[in-house]
């Protein structure tokens, strides 16, 4: 067999995520958050889609395409470490990868027909940026995928974790409520980089059209302000 392998997505994602900074660190931690699957015009056939609304949940492979390196490296400091600890690449889930490829699983909410795109997909909990090329789509199989019993390295001590959000009557109708319920989720997940604990810094992210910035004291994230994206 000759020639040359090569890869090329099917599929865009098309979300609220515009920015690295506040997507979920993993999929499926944010489940009251929609993005759409959107087919690339070569494979926009609905053929190609018969028979995935019989699954609940499916699984992206998709590139980090912000993330992108020329270089091998073989150690990582994962965030979860304290930026400080090194470990091996093929250890962890780190963006920073000889292929720069991501595994995501998500819950499929619908397929739905559109004018514009073709059939496209709705899912739930996805943590791929706006626009990110996906490679592959593949159904999730309970009986296979599914592992309650496995251990996960320093991963299970963060399994739990979470902030509480606090958001000042004056800023919480600055954005509309579906949106400030993704960004409550987005902050009680944390979105801090791990090893940036210093007590009351500002952070700021966007979503959904507007700059929220916030600041964390203990266990404790407070939006210290809310202002759409044209306004900045």
């Amino acid at each position: 067999m000759s020639g040359e392998f090569v890869i090329k997505p099917v599929a865009r994602i098309q979300n609220e995520f515009n920015s690295k900074f506040g997507i979920p660190r993993q999929s499926g931690l944010l489940e009251g958050v929609s993005s759409t699957i959107i087919f690339e015009p070569q494979f926009r056939n609905p053929d190609a889609l018969r028979g995935i609304e019989e699954y609940s949940h499916i699984w992206l492979i998709w590139q980090f395409s912000e993330s992108l390196r020329d270089s091998f490296r073989p150690t990582v400091r994962p965030p979860r470490l304290g930026g400080n600890k090194r470990v091996g690449v093929f250890a962890t889930r780190s963006p920073f990868r000889p292929n720069s490829m991501g595994l995501s699983c998500v819950r499929l909410i619908c397929v739905r027909d559109t004018e514009k795109y073709g059939r496209v997909l709705e899912v739930a909990g996805a943590d791929l940026m706006n626009g990110t090329p996906i490679f592959d789509i593949k159904p999730y199989v309970k009986y296979s995928d599914s592992h309650p019993e496995a251990e996960c390295s320093f991963s299970d001590e963060y399994s739990g974790y979470g902030l509480k959000v606090s958001v000042p009557d004056g800023l919480a109708g600055k954005m509309p409520e579906e949106t400030m319920r993704a960004v409550v989720q987005m902050l009680k997940n944390d979105p801090r980089p791990a090893y940036q604990h210093d007590a009351y810094r500002e952070y700021a992210f966007e979503y959904g059209g507007f700059s929220v910035r916030f600041r964390v004291a203990g266990d404790t994230a407070e939006v210290t302000d809310i202002l759409a994206c044209d306004e900045q």
